[in-house]
C-alpha cells in the first residue's frame, strides 16, 4: 500500500510540475507576442519611412529581436529592452501600445519627425531610463 501511495504522489508531482512548465512557457509566449504586437503597432503609426527600413525589415518572418533598431534581453524569453530609431527620417505618431514594452530601458527616436501627443502609456514603462 505504501508503494502505491508513493507512486501516486510521484505521478501527481510530475503532472503538477508539467502544468507549471506549460503555464510558464505560455506566459513567455504571451509577453513575446505582446512586445511584437507593440512594435507592429508602432510601425503602423509610421506615415513616412524614406529608406523603407521598417517597411522591409520589421516583418513577422523574422524575430523582432533581429529587427533594425530593436535590442532584446534573451534570458528565458525575448523582451525588448532598447528601441533606437534615431536619424531615420521617420514621420508619424507614437501609439499607446508602446506602453506594453515593459522591459524597455532605452527609447531613442530623436532626429525624426513625430507629431501628436505623447501617449500616457509611456508612464507605464517603469524600467525606462533614457528617452530621446
Amino acid at each position: 500500500m505504501e508503494k502505491a501511495a508513493t507512486t501516486f504522489f510521484s505521478l501527481a508531482l510530475v503532472l503538477m510540475l508539467m502544468h507549471c512548465f506549460v503555464a510558464l512557457a505560455g506566459g513567455a509566449a504571451n509577453y513575446t507576442s505582446s512586445d511584437e504586437s507593440a512594435l507592429l503597432a508602432f510601425k503602423t503609426h509610421i506615415t513616412y519611412d524614406p529608406n523603407h527600413i521598417l517597411a522591409t525589415n520589421w516583418s513577422t518572418n523574422t524575430s523582432f529581436c533581429n529587427w533594425v533598431g530593436v535590442s532584446c534581453r534573451h534570458r528565458g524569453q525575448n523582451r525588448v529592452t532598447s528601441l533606437n530609431l534615431s536619424n531615420m527620417g521617420l514621420q508619424g505618431t507614437i501609439p499607446p501600445q508602446i506602453g506594453n514594452l515593459s522591459f524597455l530601458t532605452y527609447f531613442n527616436i530623436s532626429f525624426n519627425h513625430f507629431n501628436g501627443h505623447l501617449p500616457a502609456e509611456l508612464g507605464q514603462l517603469r524600467r525606462l531610463k533614457v528617452f530621446h
